[in-house]
């Protein structure tokens, strides 16, 4: 207690409003689980594609910022190696019952969904299906898919019903304090994400329509898993450019309607995002493009849109992770009261 002008104010924290209600820890320690071991699986072929390729520890640690300097034989690329961490942390949080899980869990199973129906109309092709017999590893590769496709299917199922409304102490108006920067906050997220998307989408069409490419090719290289011929868990660049414009393009747009309850997701997609964007920046480095870039509109162009990456991504993980953003505990506005006289 805390007495000031003859009254008292209660400053006493309340229930922790970041985690999960009661009524749903089971939801919550399932999600952990299966992000776990789908992040174990990924961590396993990593370490396999270390194991088994010509460099060594040094080697692959170096690659992971620098494209040049990875080792050429590996499993898994660089978007696994990323989401392998994600669904590491986002198990964590789920299982230290944290509510800003929810929605990053929610992301990471609608990304394995898709991955999962990719491989599955790339099973629709014979060859492609014997080329899992064929190949030593194709049995584990064919599990692993097969891992992903029920963690896909399972998060969403416990997930989807564990929904929490929001928060407020009763008298508090909607559009004051803490609900407000929250709004704003999740709003210029949305409108970051939205202007990236945008600009990723505008590449992906002028590529397209620029000549030389093959446009029926590559939209099936997005939905089919057998265009390469041979088993591969690592995604083609088909897919993680309309999957990440996708992704930007959506998020961004629940989150202008200020959806708060995608600030996990926000935040995990923007690492993923920010993780590319610095190994694309080391990449430009170590090949000098940075002194040619500007020497013809469209080098200077490409340039504008990986530093605006750069910083909106940045900006959308210092959001996310503040304390304006998302639920925490705070002063408690209903303890706010006048003390009968004399009593402390």
């Amino acid at each position: 207690m805390v007495m000031q002008d003859g009254g008292t104010v209660d400053v006493r924290p309340g229930a922790d409003p970041g985690r999960a209600a009661p009524e749903h820890r089971g939801a919550y320690r399932v999600t952990a689980l299966c992000l776990g071991v789908y992040a174990g699986t990924l961590l396993a072929w990593t370490v396999y594609g270390i194991a088994r390729g010509d460099g060594d520890l040094d080697d692959f640690l170096e690659g992971l910022f620098n494209p040049g300097a990875a080792p050429a034989a590996q499993v898994l690329g660089p978007y696994e190696w990323s989401f392998t961490v994600v669904f590491a942390v986002v198990a964590a949080l789920a299982l230290a019952q944290r509510r800003v899980a929810r929605s990053a869990a929610l992301l990471s199973a609608a990304l394995l969904l898709a991955v999962s129906l990719r491989e599955g109309v790339g099973l629709l092709s014979g060859p492609y299906r014997a080329q899992y017999g064929h190949d030593p590893l194709g049995g584990w590769a064919l599990a692993t898919r097969g891992l992903g496709l029920v963690v896909a299917l399972v998060v969403p199922a416990v997930l989807l019903p564990a929904v929490e409304g929001r928060r407020r102490a009763p008298g508090t108006a909607a559009w004051a304090g803490p609900d407000a920067r929250r709004d704003r906050s999740a709003r210029i997220c949305g409108v970051l994400f939205l202007l990236m998307g945008l600009a990723r989408l505008s590449w992906t069409v002028r590529d397209l329509t620029a000549g030389g490419t093959d446009v029926a090719h590559y939209l099936r290289g997005v939905v089919d898993g057998s265009l390469l011929g041979t088993p591969d868990l690592s995604a083609s660049t088909e897919f993680t450019t309309v999957g990440s414009v996708l992704t930007l393009l959506v998020l961004g747009t629940l989150a202008l309607c200020a959806r708060r309850d995608v600030r996990g997701a926000l935040l995990v997609f923007a690492a993923v995002e920010l993780y590319l964007t610095v190994r694309t920046v080391v990449w430009l480095t170590v090949t000098d493009f940075f002194n040619r870039s500007f020497e013809t509109t469209e080098g200077a162009l490409s340039m504008a849109t990986t530093a605006y990456g750069l910083a909106a991504m940045t900006s959308v993980v210092v959001l996310a992770t503040g304390r304006g953003f998302g639920p925490y505990g705070g002063i408690r506005t209903e303890g706010f009261r006048t003390a009968r006289a004399g009593r402390p």
